[in-house]
């Protein structure tokens, strides 16, 4: 599996990327993690739709919980054909209660933790901590990636207006 040396940092420190990194223009690779209601999920369950991928490191991070937050209040104004997933190492049972708590409901969270699938495939896996980086990904109906962003300050907010406007281009 190939590794990015210093392709992130958190809080300054350089860290490894585990997997290929993800351009625009390559198939979206396969994956697999469990819903909040411990379902197996893949990229095959959204074919036809256009994505919004977001993986985070944990949820119970305050960073994280804003960019959560805040793709769950733009998904309202996204439409049907539109679904935001959120990706991260949390159990299952922790992400559904903080969705619970936060009251998120429009976007859905994956659990990535039993093997790292999806930060595999989508070259988002943080070799020294075996959690997610901030990332996000627009795949659209066809299964073919729009829009990238490894974002390069595990701390900092990705850039939601690009992804955002990436996403209603793959919807029009």
């Amino acid at each position: 599996m190939p590794e990015r040396s210093g392709a992130v940092a958190f809080m300054g420190n350089g860290l490894t990327l585990v997997g290929p990194e993800i351009s625009v223009g390559d198939n979206a690779p396969d994956f697999s993690a469990l819903d909040t209601n411990l379902n197996d999920r893949t990229l095959k369950d959204y074919a036809g739709r256009v994505l919004v991928i977001a993986c985070v490191p944990s949820l119970d991070t305050p960073v994280c919980d804003m960019e959560t937050r805040r793709f769950n209040t733009e998904a309202a104004a996204l439409g049907d054909d539109i679904r935001i997933l959120t990706v991260s190492m949390d159990l299952p049972f922790a992400q559904a209660r903080w969705c619970g708590a936060a009251g998120v409901d429009a976007v859905e969270t994956l659990s990535d933790h039993r093997d790292a699938s999806f930060g595999l495939a989508w070259g988002a896996l943080v070799k020294e901590l075996r959690l997610l980086t901030r990332a996000v990904f627009v795949v659209d109906r066809k299964g073919v990636v729009r829009h990238v962003q490894y974002v390069p300050e595990i701390t900092e907010e990705p850039d939601y207006e690009a992804a955002l406007e990436a996403a209603r281009k793959a919807a029009s």
